[in-house]
């Protein structure tokens, strides 16, 4: 095919879309559903709904491909877990009494079954719930799912492809199952899970299927020649099948590397690619290989994980490049849009030339299609659009908002002593010992307690008016004092205000700095029903005014125990934000970490004996190339301890770590300096114990002993088996005992107890010790 015809034949589509709905009905329903006030035929229908109303939008935005099976109840891992039978033994139960509630109880777990370990989908906030596998693991092919939902795109009369989950990043992501003896390899199922694979692969041809997309982005991490062997023998026999329909397999959030080669001789008949930024370096890697001879390749020009407008004259050079490079090229995201909000048009509070920055998932479909025009027409029918795009792009890079000449002189100012505090942990922990008076195995909270109705019915009176500020303020001081209260009485020795106030813990910060923007429906999932508002990094970042010190000095002058200070740290401030994408990440991070300083300073100078500065997301951050994390890492850790650096030996500083691999980052952990990390530990069996002390780690450790992602209640007995667990790994004089993370999706009833209970297990080993 001529570089023309393969323009002639292009085609525009995306890999998925956000599931959640505009005023986010899923999560209603859902949640309604887990309440009794929702039956499960209507959560079916409104689910049937949304997906009807996405594909209307895709079509009708011009896409000429439509995804169907990324649509998912909680999350589409646990979607191909039950497509191939992958359901633990102790889940088995309920999900053949009730297929609907013994999925989300994999998810969530009930009272007496634990649910599957959640951590992230790689570097993104996107969480998964995490296969468990063993050598008894039998698969079974239930297509039911993914079937149903292709019919239905195609008796609505749209052309559609699913998108499957690939086998080899479905085990590369999964576990061995508790129990399972150490050095288990999930990748040695391979063979067991591949005829399942094709027998979903019939079925949906058999529906109608002329593509079925699978999902590897496992393959742009760092593979052993035993993983890419597998990968090429999974193609090989995939490829082979007769009954199939045509396969694209698709990466994305980095670059293919060493497995490009494996797949572009694979027998399938395409493959999608991410451009985007670390992943542009595909260009060079497909021309290198040769290109794509004979297969379709779908070019992901368009940021799907990211809020800028694209360049649309620099993606259609790319587009251009790439037409010489395989028989077919079709325009498409980088990834799916599940990771942008849905749609700029409903932000009617944002200046609206701020607004014509930002493109969010229906205004990157439309940039995928404007791009699929230009690529098969030329610029000619494209050329207004072409010329209002430079013009948004100009008026970005000159607008003042994204340059302030102080913060940039005092970032440049930063010295290596600055980033350092000035005794070692060793005369550190003297001090704040004599000056906290802890009990051994002391006890504490992450931060946050339940937000309640009354709480979010608050804010948004004061938000539309019908409460002034001091109104506003006598109830968080109300709830500040219940919060503290509760404390005292359950026994905990260091307390939280409960961080009723704030919103989000990354928005709430965000509001307060300059340089941010601050959407009002740009909700994007993190887990389940678990959405999120990330602010958008749009300039230079300064703290005008103390944002913590009134409500945590007012917390402090209730009790006489130590009431945390509460931030979050400069890593997750970006990593759960939109961030700019005309400055390195490591600048930005240096700004916002200048700004928390002067509030970890304001709060020390207020009387604040502990300050946490929360970092959940310095795993998740990083580069999934180990090439590229060293400098990933030095300027992750140096932002940290430059926001803590600066206070005195006898505080505290805490931070909290939370569904994340650490093994990864152990060395980055103790390069923090933090005098105390907590950490999710409940879920996974108080692992990350072990690894600290084999690690060497010399600091106080604070492994979860409450799974605050489910709705189950610990008993004592539960916490103090996982604390013994931790004694087994951690000295006593160095552990702490409190829950894996925040508080503030649980309801007071379960958190009462389950805190009583913590407490109780801690009381218990520190008598059995003694």
């Amino acid at each position: 095919m001529t570089p023309k015809s393969a323009a002639a034949a292009s085609r525009s589509t995306v890999h998925g879309y956000p599931r959640q709905g505009p005023d986010r009905e899923l999560k209603k329903a859902i949640e309604g559903y887990w309440k009794g006030r929702v039956t499960a035929e209507a959560l079916r229908e409104t689910a049937e709904g949304l997906r009807r109303d996405n594909w209307r939008q895709l079509a009708g935005a011009g896409l000429g491909e439509v995804p169907t099976g990324d649509f998912s109840y909680y999350d589409h891992v646990l979607d191909t877990s039950v497509m191939v039978g992958a359901v633990p033994a102790r889940h088995r139960a309920a999900v053949e009494a009730d297929a609907l509630d013994g999925y989300f109880a994999m998810a969530r777990g009930a009272q007496d079954v634990a649910p599957l370990e959640m951590t992230k989908w790689f570097d993104t906030n996107y969480h998964y719930l995490v296969p468990e596998l063993g050598p008894d693991t039998v698969f079974r092919a239930d297509s039911a799912k993914q079937v149903g939902e292709l019919r239905e795109a195609v008796a609505l009369g749209h052309t559609a492809r699913p998108v499957l989950v690939g086998p080899v990043t479905y085990l590369l992501l999964a576990k061995p199952a508790p129990g399972v003896a150490v050095g288990f390899e999930p990748l040695t199922l391979l063979d067991r899970l591949l005829p399942v694979y094709a027998e979903v692969l019939a079925d949906l041809r058999a529906a109608g299927a002329e593509w079925v997309q699978l999902d590897e982005p496992a393959l742009v991490q760092d593979r052993t020649p035993a993983e890419l062997n597998a990968t090429a023998r999974a193609y090989r026999e995939l490829g082979a099948l007769t009954d199939r329909p045509r396969l694209l397999v698709a990466s994305y959030f980095d670059r293919l590397g060493e497995a490009l080669p494996v797949l572009a001789k694979a027998p399938v008949e395409g493959l999608a690619l991410d451009f985007t930024g670390p992943a542009a370096a595909n260009l060079r890697d497909l021309a290198a290989v040769g290109g794509l001879p004979g297969k379709r390749l779908v070019a992901g020009v368009v940021d799907g994980r990211n809020v800028w407008i694209n360049d649309l004259a620099a993606s259609l050079t790319t587009l251009a490049t790439l037409l010489g490079l395989a028989d077919r090229v079709d325009v498409s995201a980088s990834c799916s849009l599940l990771h942008v909000p849905l749609d700029t048009a409903a932000e009617r509070e944002l200046d609206p030339q701020l607004a014509r920055w930002l493109a969010f998932a229906r205004q990157k479909t439309d940039e995928v299609v404007t791009l699929a025009r230009g690529l098969a027409g030329g610029t000619g029918p494209i050329a207004a659009r072409l010329s209002a795009n430079r013009a948004d792009l100009a008026s970005r890079a000159s607008s003042a908002i994204t340059r302030d000449p102080a913060v940039r002189a005092r970032s440049a100012a930063v010295t290596a002593a600055d980033a350092r505090r000035d005794q070692p942990y060793a005369e550190r922990t003297v001090a704040q010992r004599e000056r906290l008076g802890l009990p051994l195995l002391p006890t504490t909270t992450i931060g946050s307690f339940p937000q309640t109705s009354e709480l979010r019915t608050a804010r948004a009176e004061r938000r539309a008016g019908r409460l002034d500020e001091a109104g506003y303020d006598k109830r968080i001081e109300a709830e500040i004092r219940e919060v503290i209260s509760f404390q005292e009485k359950a026994g905990i020795d260091v307390l939280v205000h409960g961080e009723p106030e704030r919103n989000d813990m990354v928005q709430y910060f965000a509001e307060q700095l300059t340089g941010y923007l601050a959407t009002g429906h740009g909700w994007v999932q993190s887990y389940g029903t678990r959405y999120v508002r990330p602010p958008i990094l749009a300039g230079d970042i300064s703290r005008p005014a103390p944002m913590t010190v009134a409500t945590t000095s007012y917390a402090q002058s209730l009790t006489g125990r130590p009431v945390k200070g509460m931030l979050t740290g400069p890593v997750t401030m970006l990593a759960w934000s939109f961030v700019r994408d005309d400055q390195p990440l490591g600048e930005t991070a240096r700004q916002v970490a200048l700004a928390l300083r002067d509030e970890v300073a304001d709060l020390e100078a207020a009387g604040t004996a502990v300050i946490q500065v929360d970092e959940p997301a310095l795993r998740e951050t990083l580069p999934l190339r180990a090439a590229d994390r060293p400098g990933y890492l030095e300027w992750a850790t140096e932002a940290f301890r430059l926001t803590t650096a600066g206070v005195r030996p006898d505080t505290q500083i805490h931070t909290h770590m939370c569904y994340a691999e650490f093994g990864d980052i152990l060395t980055a952990i103790d390069d923090l300096d933090a005098d105390v990390i907590s950490l999710e530990a409940a879920r996974s069996h108080m692992r990350v114990a072990d690894e600290l002390a084999a690690a060497g780690y010399p600091r106080e450790v604070g492994p979860g002993v409450y799974d605050i992602h489910s709705p189950r209640v610990p008993s004592a007995d539960e916490a103090a088996a996982l604390l013994g667990k931790g004694l087994e790994a951690i000295p006593a004089e160095r552990l702490w005992v409190n829950p894996d993370c925040g508080l503030k999706t649980r309801g007071w009833a379960e958190v009462r107890v389950s805190l009583e209970n913590l407490v109780a297990a801690a009381r218990a080993t520190r008598e059995r010790m003694s």
